[in-house]
């Protein structure tokens, strides 16, 4: 079950957005020959990924932003760039193109590091824009609750879109990062849960200045917790309807 795209257009090119959408596709790219090597490409990411216990021996700071923009796979890029396109370009919209890159690069900080303070000892590197973009989705969800949001889902051959309020997808997303946290071993490897809900809770807390210069609670009660604007519509399908004469 996964986010395709909101209800909740913007009003102006979404730049940073794409801007950070295309360097972690080029730099994807940059070492995808590296993948045919596992050995060279597990040396790749120990320079560059956030290794917790390297920074608990003083190495390797640079980790906490470069992993920001590394992937372990096509799957773990594409589906961190379909949150952020979804999510990102209304934060964008809201804060401003500077703001925005401040905003989508201190959460991805915050995630590193409550990724690092959830196991200090790790070997295991942690690559991708997963916590930065858990950001995005934390503001979206501060000024945004009741924006709809088209989920699909699948089971074995059932393909269904469901529309729903972005609070109960957020939620629903943010709850499973908690509880597969708790469970998780960091030392296996796998997803970094602890830096998607350190990014997701940074996100909302660097958003409540600019939800409170809107009115806080007044804000929500304005808006109903909708956008402030129309929502956009969809038609079911685009596959024309042929009558017969």
């Amino acid at each position: 079950m996964f986010p395709i795209r909101d209800h909740n257009p913007s009003t102006r090119t979404p730049y940073v957005t794409y801007g950070l959408m295309a360097i972690n596709i080029l730099v994807f790219i940059s070492y995808w020959s590296l993948f045919s090597n596992p050995p060279r490409l597990q040396g790749f990411f120990f320079d560059w990924a956030l290794i917790p216990a390297a920074v608990s021996e003083g190495q390797r700071y640079h980790g906490f932003l470069t992993s920001m923009f590394l992937h372990g796979g096509l799957m773990h890029l594409g589906g961190n760039m379909l949150f952020l396109y979804i999510f990102g370009d209304n934060l964008e919209d809201e804060l401003g193109h500077t703001r925005f890159l401040g905003f989508y690069l201190a959460s991805g900080l915050a995630a590193g590091y409550a990724q690092y303070i959830s196991d200090p000892g790790s070997l295991a590197p942690m690559v991708g824009a997963s916590g930065a973009i858990a950001g995005v989705m934390g503001g979206y969800l501060l000024m945004f609750p009741k924006a709809r949001v088209d989920v699909l889902f699948i089971f074995i051959i059932i393909f269904r879109v469901f529309p729903m309020p972005a609070w109960i997808m957020l939620g629903l997303w943010f709850g499973l990062q908690i509880f597969s946290g708790i469970g998780a071993s960091s030392e296996t490897g796998g997803v970094a849960y602890w830096a998607h809900a350190g990014g997701f809770a940074a996100g909302i807390l660097l958003m409540v200045p600019l939800w409170r210069a809107r009115g806080g609670t007044a804000f929500w009660n304005r808006t109903h917790g909708h956008p402030p604007h129309p929502e956009a519509t969809y038609r079911r399908s685009s596959i024309p309807t042929v009558r017969r004469r």
